[in-house]
């Protein structure tokens, strides 16, 4: 029984990690009051960015550089157009996925079926990889899996211990009243976006060099979404990012299980578990507005004009 669940508890984890770096991101982002929703556009060309760079003979921190590198950038654009010249925002994140989406698709058109040259191999954890069901998966990531942890922590540590993440989020509560205070508001809102952008140019460098090894056109599949529904669902905590992420991962993981077993079920059926799930959790949640507006940043989506 363990043996046939170890590998199930692998996918789903591996399917979790990006949508926990992607998650993180917007986490922080949202949490300064600035609702971005690019992450698709921003992961797609992160993870083109770091698969044109291994194959054409680049290493692999040199791809995971250059992938957060195009979701930063992505990310300041999106910043510049709705922070200083106060755009909407919504109109601004699904421009940026769009842009995303048709820029990848166009200048990966060469590199569409290949494979990726090199990739991010497993580093299991002498001892721990031994330890049945958990040990395998939970102890045998490679590098970007690691880091997925360390950044929840460190999120996590950073939301509830530090001066800084106070900072954070008294601007996403009232940035009227943290400019009073003397906190540099639009200085902190680029940070926090740009955060954003490279926690999801990681993500989109995990899909191309460790999970998939290979580009395809719409290499995230949509998961830049989930991982925007994922903010939501944990009602802007951290550790509850990674819940979710894990609950949609085994989701994920369920329907390659259902067709490694032979179960006749239709792909099409398969594939769309993950957001079929999505749906049903954003439906739950939104039964229960109170819980929401209470913990949701009071100026979340709204723009600032700082004239200091």
């Amino acid at each position: 029984m363990i043996e046939s669940l170890t590998p199930l508890l692998a996918s789903a984890l591996g399917a979790a990690i990006p949508l926990v770096l992607a998650g993180l991101g917007e986490l922080i982002a949202e949490r300064a009051g600035v609702l971005n929703l690019g992450l698709e556009g921003m992961m797609l060309l992160g993870a083109l960015a770091s698969f044109m760079t291994v194959a054409n003979g680049g290493g692999l921190f040199e791809a995971v550089t250059l992938g957060m590198a195009a979701g930063l950038l992505a990310s300041l654009v999106f910043g510049f157009v709705t922070i200083t010249l106060q755009a909407n925002q919504v109109a601004a994140g699904l421009s940026l996925t769009i842009l995303g989406s048709g820029l990848s698709a166009f200048l990966g058109r060469s590199y569409v079926g290949i494979g990726a040259p090199s990739s991010f191999a497993p580093l299991p954890i002498p001892l721990l990889k031994d330890i049945p069901l958990l040990g395998p998966s939970l102890f045998s990531f490679d590098l970007l899996g690691y880091t997925a942890l360390i950044a929840l922590v460190a999120v996590t540590w950073f939301l509830s211990r530090s001066r800084a993440g106070l900072t954070l989020k008294a601007v996403g509560e009232s940035p009227v009243v943290a400019r009073s205070l003397g906190l540099p508001v639009t200085r902190v809102r680029y940070m926090a976006v740009a955060f954003g952008g490279l926690m999801s140019g990681l993500a989109g460098a995990y899909y191309s060099v460790a999970q998939f090894k290979m580009w395809q056109e719409g290499l995230t599949s949509g998961n830049g979404w989930i991982a925007l529904a994922l903010v939501v669902f944990a009602t802007w905590r951290p550790l509850r990012v990674a819940v979710g992420a894990l609950l949609f991962g085994s989701v994920t993981a369920l329907g390659l299980y259902f067709q490694a077993i032979g179960m006749h079920v239709s792909t099409f059926a398969l594939a769309s578990l993950p957001y079929i799930a999505t749906v049903i959790v954003l439906v739950i949640i939104s039964s229960d507005q109170e819980t929401v507006r209470r913990h949701a940043p009071a100026w979340l989506g709204k723009p600032f004009y700082d004239d200091s």
